[in-house]
């Protein structure tokens, strides 16, 4: 794995809808800008980018729990993505994210039952992603149902591919639509 760059960002909500956020609520992204040893051939075999994926689930789950400024079990929420650039197609995103990354991602996070939702797609350098969240022990809790938006003003160049991943002290400033709170959760099956 060659990495060309890694960045962290941190998000801080103080004022939400015209009240205050007390206290307030924090997202984390930590990045990591690799080459991509596929740029520009179709190659059948993706394994060296999937062992990538383990290796990234790790050093940017750490990272971005790190960033966030809590112990891993405080993590509330998490999610993924990858932005391919030019020269790539998008099963090398899935490749990094799908197979390997969420184990050693959950251990960084101090648990997970729910599944790790994502986002890929193609671009140049300085494309955003919204990367999706989800409350991590169980998906059907509505207040944690959020994104993050990333960029990186360089990256990923044709060669390379974005990789983040995103984690949350709590769910959206003042959530008030309803539905499974995350009190309730009985965290059996990922869902509720």
């Amino acid at each position: 794995m060659e990495i060309r760059k890694i960045v962290t960002i941190v998000e801080e909500t103080h004022r939400e809808g015209a009240k205050d956020v007390v206290p307030p609520t924090k997202k984390a992204a930590a990045i990591a800008v690799i080459r991509n040893p596929f740029a520009g051939k179709y190659v059948e075999d993706l394994t060296e980018l999937i062992e990538v994926g383990e290796r990234l689930g790790e050093l940017l789950g750490k990272r971005a729990v790190e960033a966030l400024g809590v112990p891993p079990e405080k993590v509330e929420s998490y999610g993924k993505a990858a932005i391919v650039g030019t020269q790539g197609e998008l099963e090398h995103a899935a490749a990094i994210l799908h197979p390997k990354l969420g184990s050693p991602f959950r251990e960084a996070v101090g648990g997970g039952k729910a599944i790790i939702p994502s986002a890929k797609k193609l671009g140049g350098p300085g494309t955003e992603i919204d990367v999706p969240l989800h409350f991590k022990n169980a998906a059907f809790v509505r207040s944690h149902f959020d994104a993050m938006t990333v960029r990186v003003h360089d990256a990923p160049r044709d060669d390379e591919i974005l990789v983040v991943l995103a984690v949350t002290d709590s769910g959206r400033p003042h959530a008030r639509i309803g539905g499974l709170k995350k009190e309730e959760v009985k965290g059996e099956d990922g869902l509720r």
